[in-house]
């Protein structure tokens, strides 16, 4: 659908109930239930209908909690620790509002910032994309034996050395490495399956205003490779029954946490695709799975590793003993850290109820279950040449749109040198790179590439800060190499980080021209969010923009039918908690623009300049046309009487200034109108039996669509 760029936002910004809309998670398949008379289970747990983004209102912690700095010498800590989850109300921990809006700012590449008026922006002349990122959802099985919740669910105990002295987490924002960061634990990992169904319906939500041409999740949809964690991630998306717990399933009929419910799944009409990330291959994408760990997540023995001083060396970690990692105890209410801390010597050990589902899967096997999905496409940019080893793994091309000149690069860059948080590719991996670049840039088309890890991104713009010093190439030399050489390059896009972030990309010998890096944030912390993306050809037919937009899940704040809160109300209020309670700066790093600093919300209007694209693709998308992507009439009751119809449109490509519509398919005496996307039409009077009626748009430059038409039978009853 074409719409103006303050109609875009609008839209974006509206609530369901402002636009007088009825937003349904249903997709074709669903109204083909409808149609037969039968209607698909609703899902458990509804989001609010008051579905806004950011551009409206944010989120963002309130009350008076003690702000602790891990990171100040010395260092102070919170008053609680991060599982006293039964404290954080009366100790002011997790308590939020929403706050104003956080506008975005238009960014060239010479960083040149301007703040417009909403009502003021022009409208674009083309849309030439639509679509949503999700990243670092990581599904947790939070009874699993193989978790380290030891090392930091008493942060910033028990990070003790057997010297007595204190381990401060070397990060605590990152938490990558399992020893005492919030990615250790946090009291988001009860309810990680409901964060990703309520940011599923808010997507159906914004599709219905205005559809998306696909979306990707950009790794990380695990926590830990586990078999049943994917399968949670899954069928969430594809909106079939969850039972979020595993082993003995505690708590099952009266723990909210545990309670099985049914999901609501992706609008079927959204294609989704998936990129790998470390925790997706990893052990806590720290490090390569050992024969301790696979025996551990499938037995019933809690994790026995090295102290938490060994977090840094994980050869030692894995084959040291003496310190159990800790499981959720799922029969309580609020997730009883239990079976955690120093062995005691000629005490048995605890047991776990084992569970074969827990499996840890290798990166073959976790790309085949996404052929096990019911949503769109099969296997979701994985391939069977992937899985059995005759394709490179995890890294493929699409194309969105047949109509415009896209091409979307998927590129695994996760480490499989050492198998933890870094970065980096070899040189098959490079090569297959340079070789899809090539071919895009000869091809003359607009280039995308999706990755978790970013590239040289801001506060890691030094070598080995984010990328394996060992990679085939560095962090710095894909970026200069991408940025001078290809020009069709717009856009990179990771995770990882869990952050907001835009890090412009310049090519340094062409002052203006280069590409953007934009960070999604995870779902899994604060601030739980997703992004939109548009691209736009602006009205000034010189430049194209990159429109982006951070969505908080629409949790309902109404009370469930026992009286309880949703799920995912409850998350929000625990992972602001956590990055309280961690003292994890929401957004501590350098960044152009500004990010709203207790938000930690980033929108941004990114432009690159028409001219630095290769001229075939310049004229390419100069020359688009508005496409008629639907067309449906119908009418009322009352319009009926008076021989009147609705000419039902969804437009796309250019974005059209008129429309023409008529019984003949010459259009005699037809005349261009103002358009819209729902006009009246009035058949003529001497119609008395079947009729088609045709339909054509035409943009502000006079480009014309192709005629969409439709039969009417019985002298125009539909």
């Amino acid at each position: 659908m074409s719409v103006s760029r303050r109609h875009f936002l609008k839209y974006c910004a509206g609530s369901a109930a402002a636009l007088g809309l009825e937003f349904s998670s249903l997709g074709p398949l669903g109204r083909q239930v409808l149609a037969a008379g039968k209607r698909p289970p609703a899902p458990s747990y509804p989001i609010s209908q008051d579905v806004q983004t950011t551009l409206v209102r944010t989120v963002i912690a309130s009350g008076s909690p003690v702000l602790p700095n891990p990171l100040a010498d010395p260092p102070t800590y919170a008053s609680i620790y991060p599982c006293e989850i039964s404290l954080y109300t009366q100790n002011s921990y997790g308590e939020w509002v929403q706050n104003q809006s956080a506008p975005y700012q238009k960014i060239d590449m010479n960083s040149s910032i301007s703040t417009v008026p909403l009502t003021a922006q022009p409208g674009p002349s083309a849309t030439l994309l639509s679509f949503f990122t999700i990243s670092d959802v990581h599904i947790c099985d939070k009874e699993s034996p193989a978790q380290s919740v030891y090392n930091a669910y008493q942060y910033p105990y028990p990070g003790i050395l057997s010297s007595g002295a204190l381990v401060v987490p070397p990060n605590p924002l990152l938490g990558a490495k399992p020893g005492g960061g919030i990615s250790s634990y946090s009291g988001i990992i009860l309810y990680t399956t409901h964060v990703l169904d309520a940011a599923v319906q808010t997507i159906n939500a914004l599709h219905q205003v205005t559809p998306f041409d696909f979306g990707i999740a950009l790794g990380d949809a695990c926590d830990n490779t586990q078999y049943n964690e994917l399968r949670w991630y899954l069928d969430v998306i594809d909106g079939g029954p969850i039972t979020p717990s595993s082993g003995a399933h505690k708590g099952a009929g009266y723990i909210d946490y545990q309670k099985p419910y049914k999901a609501a799944g992706l609008d079927k009409s959204i294609p989704w695709y998936q990129a790998v990330g470390n925790h997706d291959q990893f052990w806590k994408g720290s490090t390569f799975w050992t024969e301790h760990l696979r025996k551990a997540v499938v037995g019933s023995s809690v994790l026995n590793t090295g102290p938490p001083e060994l977090h840094t060396n994980f050869q030692d970690l894995m084959n040291g003993r003496g310190y159990l990692m800790g499981v959720v105890d799922g029969s309580t209410e609020y997730g009883d850290i239990i079976h955690a801390g120093p062995v005691t010597p000629g005490k048995p050990l605890p047991k776990v109820a084992a569970d074969p589902h827990r499996r840890a899967l290798s990166i073959s096997q976790w790309m085949n279950e996404f052929f096990k999905s019911t949503s769109n496409p099969a296997g979701h940019g994985f391939t069977r040449e992937m899985i059995d080893g005759s394709a490179l793994a995890a890294c493929y091309t699409f194309s969105p749109r047949a109509d415009i000149p896209i091409k979307v690069i998927v590129l695994d860059d996760t480490d499989k040198i050492d198998g933890g948080a870094y970065g980096s590719i070899d040189k098959p991996r490079y090569d297959w790179l340079i070789n899809e670049l090539e071919s895009g840039q000869a091809a003359d088309e607009l280039m995308i590439i999706c990755a978790h890890i970013p590239v040289w991104p801001y506060d890691y713009q030094t070598p080995g800060a984010i990328w394996n010093p060992d990679s085939y190439v560095t962090d710095h030399e894909l970026v200069t190499t991408i940025s001078s050489t290809y020009s069709n390059v717009v856009l990179w896009m990771s995770g990882h980080v869990h952050r907001n972030a835009v890090t412009p990309q310049p090519d340094a010998g062409n002052p203006g021209y280069g590409f953007w890096e934009v960070e999604t944030p995870s779902l899994r912390d604060f601030p739980q969010e997703f992004r939109r993306f548009e691209i736009v050809r602006n009205s000034d037919n010189e430049t194209i923009s990159i429109l982006v937009i951070d969505v908080d899940p629409a949790v309902n704040p109404a009370p469930l039918r026992d009286g309880s809160q949703s799920p995912a109300l409850l998350s929000r209020s625990y992972s602001i908690a956590a990055q309280q309670i961690f003292g994890s700066p929401i957004q501590q790093y350098p960044v152009i623009g500004s990010i709203e600093p207790q938000s930690g919300v980033c929108n941004a209007e990114l432009v690159i300049q028409l001219s630095q694209l290769t001229p075939g693709l310049q004229n390419k998308i100069l020359d688009i046309s508005p496409v008629i992507s639907s067309f449906k009439i119908s009418t009322t009751s009352a319009l009926a009487k008076n021989h009147t119809v609705i000419l039902n449109n969804t437009v796309g490509g250019s974005v059209p200034a008129e429309y023409m519509a008529s019984q003949s398919s010459s259009f005699s005496g037809a005349v261009w109108q103002p358009y819209s996307q729902a006009p009246c039409f009035t058949l003529s009077p001497s119609t008395t039996g079947s009729t088609t009626v045709y339909f054509k748009v035409q943009d502000g430059l006079g480009k014309q669509s192709a005629v969409a038409s439709e039969l009417l039978r019985g002298g125009g009853t539909v």
